[in-house]
């Protein structure tokens, strides 16, 4: 099913606009993602800039903070383990008294977004869950992804994302990724 994209870069955000930022997009403005020269970086902050200045309502799910505080944790032990004497596994450098920074970074950005959004459920006990588990099933798609679809399509909300597993969702979708625009 198509969806209705449209270019980020170009959109004009009103108070009307109900949008729903996903995983990459918080990764990518608040993250360890966040390079301040990447174009991504760019027009992704400029458009969470617009949102707030036309009072667009802006929503987040626990499924969007959950992959957003385990990404980041993930990134940052990534580059750390390269560059120091940091423990290869994950869960001992979660651990570690070295986490504590990194914890402390992630909490502080996840504070940030909660200061941005309106906190929204998911509707899991009403979310055709056999079908969503089918169509996982299959190969291809990540059930949160499968989730947040379900949720956009519910409660009729635009999803913002540079994720290419949208595709053909049948979603109403803004980002830059040109693959999801055509």
């Amino acid at each position: 099913m198509k969806n209705n994209a449209s270019e980020i870069s170009t959109y004009a955000f009103s108070a009307r606009d109900q949008l729903l930022l996903d995983t990459n997009i918080w990764l990518r403005v608040y993250g360890p993602a966040a390079k301040p020269a990447d174009p991504r970086t760019v027009v992704y902050s400029k458009a969470l800039s617009e949102m707030l200045a036309a009072s667009s309502l802006v929503y987040v799910d626990v499924l969007i903070i959950s992959e957003y505080v385990n990404r980041y944790a993930r990134l940052r032990h990534n580059i750390l383990k390269s560059r120091s004497s940091i423990s290869p596994d994950f869960k001992e450098f979660r651990n570690s008294a070295d986490y504590s920074a990194v914890a402390s970074d992630i909490a502080g950005d996840v504070r940030q977004i909660l200061k941005h959004c309106e906190r929204i459920e998911s509707e899991f006990g009403t979310l055709d869950i056999a079908g969503l588990v089918d169509e996982f099933e299959k190969g291809g798609s990540d059930f949160n992804d499968l989730v947040l679809a379900e949720l956009c399509k519910s409660r009729n909300l635009t999803l913002v994302t540079h994720d290419g597993d949208f595709k053909d969702r049948g979603l109403n979708l803004l980002s830059a990724n040109k693959g999801l625009l055509s």
